[in-house]
């Protein structure tokens, strides 16, 4: 079984400033942004969800066929959407977690300018 997976982190201003592609599944040229495209949809869910919950992780929020839209909110509002054809919540919690620690050594960092783009 090949594990796809996309992960982005959006802005609190919705600019994405990370992005990655995990998975060895064969891409048709008609579908290279498509997940892409499925997570930015999904942010207008998770903009109603972060205002009616206090949870950090909202779990899996939208699903596109067989695929599934996970969503950690930092406190200042910034997202990390990850996008897989498998789900573990157990493990997509420990990732977001572990993605958060790295997400503030960044902001920790003094060359670093608040929400320019992540390039490492």
């Amino acid at each position: 079984m090949t594990t796809t997976a996309c992960f982005i982190i959006v802005s609190r201003n919705d600019i994405p400033i990370y992005e990655a592609e995990v998975g060895s599944a064969a891409k048709r040229e008609d579908a290279a942004q498509l997940p892409q495209f499925i997570l930015q949809a999904a942010l207008d869910i998770v903009q109603d969800l972060a205002w009616t919950t206090s949870a950090m992780f909202l779990k899996a929020i939208d699903k596109f066929n067989d695929l599934v839209v996970s969503v950690y909110v930092t406190a200042d509002r910034t997202r990390f959407m990850l996008l897989l054809d498998s789900r573990s919540d157990d493990g997509i919690k420990s990732f977001f977690q572990e993605v958060h620690e790295l997400y503030i050594k960044s902001l920790l960092n003094p060359l670093y300018l608040p929400g320019s783009r992540i390039t490492s």
